[in-house]
């Protein structure tokens, strides 16, 4: 029998689609998660579309909410324009604050109804990062919306008003792919995108430097690096972008 103590080998993530949604929370989520990933993506041809529950506005401890969501707004186009994604929506809830429920599941079921994609990419839902590291309320709750309504939208007799606006339901979501998570199924080699997405997070610059003194550039890719090496051992040697895949 196998070692049950010996973690499996990572799977490669399904290649049979074309439209992806990637729902986060805050303007950085995608580039400390995956952006390496999507940016391989993107090269190969598919559509992605960025949505993020909030602006940021209360990430910045020296700047205001007020002064700091149009910033971080305009750090997360630019940051998706680095791997080729050009479409960036945000749902205006809270910072700090996101509250699971059935508004924003019906936000985010929203969002699949109008973009109809295949696959559906957030951050790690699960209470913590792994041993001795929690997650913060937000990740958590957006999450586990997310995955909530990658459901809701495909069934018309929850959220009727979507229909009434004329958003169809859509049953169409064939799996959510979860980055970041402790219990990590799949993976994407990271190298392909690994440039981009170091410079994807570089456009952050405002929130990086409200987090650290050191150099920018070597504070990220010291961090991409790490994050995508841990999983090597289980990805044939290789660096990889790592996701815990739920099927549908």
């Amino acid at each position: 029998m196998p070692d049950q103590t010996t973690p499996l080998q990572l799977q490669h993530m399904p290649t049979e689609w074309q439209r992806a949604l990637a729902v986060v929370a805050h303007p950085d989520d995608l580039e400390y998660g995956c952006s390496s990933a999507i940016a391989s993506w993107v090269a190969e041809g598919r559509e992605i579309t960025y949505v993020l529950a909030t602006r940021g506005e209360a990430g910045i401890d020296t700047m205001t909410p007020e002064h700091a969501a149009p910033l971080r707004e305009a750090e997360q186009r630019a940051a998706a324009d680095v791997v080729g994604v050009s479409a960036v929506e945000f749902l205006d809830h809270r910072d700090g604050v996101i509250e699971y429920g059935p508004a924003l599941r019906r936000d985010i079921a929203a969002v699949v109804r109008r973009h109809r994609p295949e696959l559906i990419v957030t951050l790690n839902h699960r209470d913590d990062w792994g041993p001795g590291t929690w997650n913060t309320p937000d990740h958590v709750a957006l999450g586990r919306a997310v995955l909530d309504a990658a459901s809701d939208a495909g069934n018309r007799w929850i959220f009727p008003e979507l229909a009434e606006r004329g958003l169809r339901p859509w049953d169409g979501v064939r799996w959510v792919a979860v980055a970041n998570s402790p219990l990590a199924t799949h993976a994407v080699a990271a190298e392909p995108g690994f440039e981009r997405g170091v410079q994807s997070l570089l456009r952050h610059r405002a929130y990086i430097a409200a987090l650290t003194d050191e150099d920018a550039e070597t504070y990220v890719r010291e961090r991409l690096r790490s994050s995508t090496d841990v999983h090597s051992s289980r990805f044939d040697g290789r660096p990889a972008v790592a996701f815990e895949l739920f099927t549908r």
